[in-house]
């Protein structure tokens, strides 16, 4: 509500209103439920909306909006701390019960390559600048600021083998679901790490608990998982060389003030007529 009001906003009954601000329990119909003719505008809660564009809610009359870009930082920082993590073993050091054997390694100068980039993936490359690493980036947006190389999403595979760390931070769509799967991981280094901070439909599991399993690929760090929550007992939770988080990249307090920043600008962009950020394609999904 303090959101909407900053921006000069009024709160009224549905049945008045021209925009919804919506951060209820992620259900499609009961946005759809909802709309009715004087609805202009929906912001929705998350970066991915999936959910929604399945249903083909996204696809219906009003503008919809996404908070594509309000998490950056908190995500790309958790994918720093992953691959620092992976770098200096620090998912098996934590739990030792004992004095072991040195196997970290530095991450300085390491080649990332960032598929997706979006708000996480440039604020990660920024992120990444102290640390003089090399920058694959993976995006149809064209040029990106801080990367050494930028290919399209259909070419994607080309920078595999080059990668120290592959992260995903692409959006879930019918076009990139299951694009890391065994053939992708066989083009990968033997010692290097995936990171996914997406979502966890974009990587093949099973290929991937193989792929860990036998060496094809050094590690796997995850804050998102296909199936998530990650059930007691898969096989994930008993790979070494696996880290895996709850989905806790964003946190609470990081995601209520971005959401809230993202509905305050675009109240005022909705009263001066102007294009709201985070604007959703029905054809692209995101």
């Amino acid at each position: 509500m303090d959101a909407v009001l900053r921006a000069g906003g009024e709160v009224v009954p549905l049945e008045q209103a021209e925009a919804i601000v919506y951060f209820g329990n992620d259900d499609p119909e009961e946005i759809r439920s909802m709309l009715h003719e004087r609805i202009r505008w929906v912001q929705l809660p998350a970066a991915g909306i999936e959910k929604w564009a399945d249903a083909g809610v996204i696809a219906e009359h009003p503008v919809f909006t996404a908070a594509t870009g309000s998490y950056g930082m908190a995500v790309a920082e958790h994918a720093l701390a992953m691959m620092l993590s992976a770098a200096r073993d620090l998912h098996r050091l934590a739990g030792a019960k004992c004095w072991g054997p040195n196997q970290t390694r530095e991450f300085a100068g390491s080649t990332v390559a960032i598929v997706g980039c979006g708000g996480i993936g440039r604020t990660l490359i920024r992120l990444l600048q102290p640390f003089g690493c090399h920058i694959l980036a993976v995006t149809d947006s064209g040029h990106v600021d801080g990367a050494d190389r930028v290919v399209p999403r259909a070419a994607y595979r080309k920078v595999l083998p080059w990668a120290d760390y592959v992260v995903m931070s692409a959006p879930a769509t019918p076009g990139t679901r299951g694009m890391m799967g065994a053939p992708e991981f066989a083009l990968m280094r033997p010692d290097a790490w995936l990171v996914n901070v997406a979502r966890g439909g974009l990587v093949v599991t099973d290929d991937l608990v193989t792929a860990v399993r036998e060496g094809v690929i050094g590690g796997a760090a995850l804050d998102v998982t296909d199936p998530e929550p990650l059930p007691a007992g898969h096989p994930l939770w008993d790979l070494e060389n696996v880290l895996i988080t709850p989905h806790a990249a964003n946190p609470r307090s990081s995601y209520w003030r971005g959401l809230a920043g993202r509905v305050t600008a675009n109240v005022r962009h909705l009263g001066e007529g102007s294009p709201l950020e985070g604007r959703v394609s029905p054809a692209e999904g995101f």
